[in-house]
């Protein structure tokens, strides 16, 4: 493990996500600490640490590819993330009609109706 990298995964997963979150994966069982090691090592260390792309463009890109993969759960954790990285609503609805012509209108549907819910869960947590 790059431990650095781990560490840089782990500040901002915490930034996005929240500390409640991250500490609840940080909770997994000896089957799931590998993955959640994996995750904020990778792809919250290695790429989401990178300076090439804001975390507002990289949390908009991450609704389109997870709503195209129909990953509801993910969907509402990175639309709550999208949020504290500056995503507006609007822009959030955006990303979701492009959804709708590029990757079809079902996963656009569900992208709507999961986003009001993170809506509203995001609001109550702050």
């Amino acid at each position: 493990m790059d431990q650095q990298a781990y560490d840089r995964g782990r500040e901002i997963r915490t930034e996005v996500l929240g500390r409640a979150y991250v500490t609840g994966a940080d909770t997994g069982d000896e089957f799931s600490k590998p993955l959640q090691d994996l995750v904020t090592e990778y792809c919250w260390g290695a790429v989401w640490g990178r300076d090439g792309l804001s975390r507002k463009t990289r949390s908009m890109l991450n609704l389109a590819m997870i709503a195209v993969l129909n990953r509801p759960n993910e969907l509402r954790t990175h639309v709550k993330g999208a949020l504290t990285n500056g995503v507006t609503r609007d822009e959030i609805r955006e990303v979701f009609l492009q959804v709708a012509i590029y990757a079809g209108v079902p996963a656009a549907v569900d992208s709507f109706r999961i986003a009001r819910e993170a809506f509203v869960e995001y609001e109550s947590d702050r």
